[in-house]
């Protein structure tokens, strides 16, 4: 089930109808309390959320959505209008999974939805990653630091599990994209920077691990 925040009707019955000849099951909605009273029957598994919108904001609704422990690991695309670098990034960085900028191809738009299908939702298992101080526990997708517990976005995890999977493996910007984001952003790997920054500003001492190899990329434990 994929719900679809939009306050334009003919764009949300396009992307509905969209999914449903994709394979999906679908539903629209063109405001935030619609959007949260659907997810108390019945929790989705993708939501697309709109920026503009006439009373509250996607940035609030996503906010909420990441803020609640019932609907935290709901993944999130964000579909808009708006297409500068800052929304974007203010968006990811705030815990969506993706960014389709409109006008967007329906091919393309199906392709990242399953891409993010793909990867989304907590992931089971009872693996643990160890980097020297370093400790991810992959069941509850939590970070340890000397024990004491880092909070991330999933972006933020994803990649730093990303790094210690392949520790001592320098790392492209692409293959980053490719793996994290599930596609290339075509040129756009200033995304790969900005999510490097905060994650080493959120591991404090422990970011020095995180190296940057000029020209190149990233690798951890060089």
């Amino acid at each position: 089930m994929i719900y679809c925040l939009e306050d334009e009707r003919n764009i949300r019955e396009l992307i509905v109808y969209t999914l449903e000849s994709s394979g999906f099951h679908a539903a629209g909605f063109s405001n935030g309390t619609d959007l949260f009273n659907a997810i108390a029957s019945e929790k989705p598994d993708l939501i697309l959320l709109d920026i503009m919108l006439p009373k509250e904001n996607g940035l609030s609704i996503l906010k909420k959505l990441k803020s609640s422990m019932v609907t935290k690991d709901i993944p999130v695309i964000m579909v808009t209008a708006k297409g500068s670098e800052f929304d974007k990034v203010t968006g990811l960085d705030m815990g969506a999974d993706d960014y389709i900028a409109k006008p967007f191809g329906m091919m393309e738009f199906i392709a990242r939805v399953r891409a993010v299908l793909r990867r989304g939702g907590p992931k089971g298992g009872t693996s643990e990653l160890v980097y020297k101080n370093l400790r991810i526990r992959s069941e509850r997708h939590q970070v340890f630091a000397d024990d004491e517990e880092i909070v991330l976005t999933l972006k933020e995890y994803e990649l730093l599990k990303y790094l210690i999977e392949n520790q001592d493996i320098v790392l492209t910007r692409n293959q980053i994209l490719g793996r994290v984001w599930g596609y290339d952003f075509d040129g756009e790997t200033r995304t790969v920077d900005v999510h490097i920054r905060t994650l080493r500003q959120k591991l404090g001492d422990y970011g020095k691990y995180i190296e940057t190899v000029r020209g190149v990329g990233y690798r951890i434990g060089g």
